[in-house]
C-alpha cells in the first residue's frame, strides 16, 4: 500500500529517461536535484545553483506517477531510480517519501558528493540500494581548492557508511582533474578508501572543454 500523499515539494533540474550503463544497473531515470554545497570548477550540471536552473517544482506523489510510465523497464532489467543533481542529500526527506511510495519494487541509486549532514544521510539509508560517491580527492587542501568547501561532512559519511558495512553498496568516483591534482594524489586518495573497507572504484579523467551534458526531459 502506498504511504499517505503530502505536501512536501523539491525543486528538479531535470529528469533524464532511459539512461543505460551511465547512472546504475539497468534502464535508469535519472532525476536531478536544485541545489549544491560545493562550488565545483568544473561542475557538470551548473543550472542547478542558478536561481533560474529550476525547470519544475514537484511532489514526492507527481514524481512517481510521472516515472511510473517506464516500471515494465525497471524491472525487466533490474533498473530503477537515480537520484542525482546538485546534491540530493539536500532533499533527503523528499527521497525517503518517494521511496515509501514505490513499495522498494525499482533499484535506487544517490548519486552524492556526500557533504550534507549525517542526519540526511540516516534518513535514506535503509532505501538506497547504491550509491555512486564523488569523492574529488581525499587531500583536504585538493578538495578544499577545487570544491571550496570542507571535506568534513564526506568524511563523517564515508565512515558511516563503512561502520554500517555499506562499502559494497558503494562506487567511489575518483577523477583526474587538471590544475588540482596527479594521479599519484588518485592512488593516494584510493589507499586511504581502501583501508575503510571500499574496493569498487571509478577512475576517470575530466575533460574540461565539453559543455554541460542536457537531461532529456519527460
Amino acid at each position: 500500500m502506498h504511504a499517505p500523499t503530502s505536501s512536501l515539494t523539491a525543486p528538479l533540474i531535470g529528469i533524464g529517461r532511459h539512461r543505460i550503463g551511465i547512472d546504475g544497473e539497468g534502464v535508469t531515470t535519472l532525476v536531478g536535484f536544485h541545489g549544491c554545497p560545493l562550488r565545483c570548477r568544473y561542475c557538470l550540471n551548473p543550472q542547478c545553483k542558478r536561481a533560474t536552473g529550476i525547470w519544475q517544482q514537484m511532489s514526492a506523489e507527481q514524481l512517481h506517477e510521472l516515472v511510473s510510465k517506464d516500471e515494465l523497464y525497471f524491472l525487466a532489467t533490474g533498473g530503477g531510480i537515480t537520484f542525482g543533481g546538485g546534491e540530493p542529500l539536500l532533499r533527503a526527506d523528499f527521497v525517503a517519501a518517494f521511496c515509501q511510495l514505490m513499495d522498494g519494487m525499482w533499484h535506487i541509486t544517490l548519486e552524492t558528493s556526500l557533504n550534507a549532514p549525517t542526519a540526511a544521510l540516516r534518513k535514506v539509508m535503509g532505501s538506497v540500494d547504491e550509491y555512486l560517491i564523488d569523492v574529488k580527492d581525499m587531500n583536504a587542501d585538493i578538495y578544499e581548492r577545487y570544491t571550496r568547501h570542507t571535506q568534513t561532512r564526506l568524511l563523517r559519511n564515508l565512515q558511516v557508511l563503512a561502520d554500517s558495512s555499506m562499502q559494497q553498496r558503494c562506487v567511489i568516483r575518483l577523477p583526474r582533474i587538471p590544475g588540482y591534482n596527479t594521479a599519484k594524489d588518485r592512488t593516494n586518495s584510493k589507499k586511504k578508501l581502501e583501508k575503510m573497507g571500499f574496493t569498487r572504484f571509478d577512475t576517470f579523467n575530466y575533460i574540461t572543454q565539453i559543455t554541460p551534458h542536457k537531461q532529456q526531459l519527460l
